[in-house]
């Protein structure tokens, strides 16, 4: 997910620079066949920043891993009991298993605090969602040994190489050019 930032000139009808963000990536993750892998070394999934609100996106995640996969989903927020008829952990600490993979929910600052936890708990693979870079994490990550997946949905990916896209409507079946006519 990315934004046009304005340009500085002021004229409207300039065209606008790439925010600096993504200009300035450098990092380069894991490409399909790593990301394969690593979904199907995964056997369990720690959400951190999970949600009870159905508008959520981690909601939305959450209830394709319990329904598609065979992933033991734990989740993590400290302001919540029960997700899905779940218990919630307040933190990674307090799992009560090493989860192989933490897939993160959590605002761009809150990522290295999040990177420490997932080292401290010995996970394997940090995944960071739809939106979410943080090139210093991603390093740091690798240089401790972690996986890291950065600006990836867990639900997509896993769909992706499972032939499950058409389960929310990401892929109809239909390949056409044409639009559909309105009746």
């Amino acid at each position: 997910m990315s934004f046009i930032a304005p340009v500085a000139t002021g004229d409207a009808c300039a065209v606008p620079a790439p925010a600096p963000d993504v200009a300035a990536r450098t990092w380069t993750g894991p490409g399909a066949a790593e990301r394969l892998a690593i979904l199907r070394r995964t056997r369990t999934v720690a959400m951190v920043g999970a949600s009870a609100n159905p508008a959520r996106a981690s909601y939305f995640v959450a209830t394709y891993l319990l329904a598609s996969t065979d992933y033991d989903v734990y989740f993590v927020n400290p302001r919540a009991t029960e997700i899905l008829g779940r218990p919630v952990y307040p933190s990674l600490a307090e799992l009560p298993v090493v989860p192989d993979l933490v897939d993160v929910f959590r605002r761009h600052d809150d990522l290295p605090g999040v990177l420490e936890e997932t080292l401290a708990v010995g996970a394997r693979t940090l995944w960071l969602q739809l939106g979410s870079w943080h090139e210093e994490v991603a390093r740091a990550g690798e240089a401790a040994g972690l996986e890291v997946v950065m600006d990836r949905c867990l639900k997509i990916e896993h769909a992706r190489f499972h032939g499950g896209l058409h389960l929310a409507g990401f892929d109809t079946g239909v390949v056409s050019s044409r639009r559909p006519r309105l009746r």
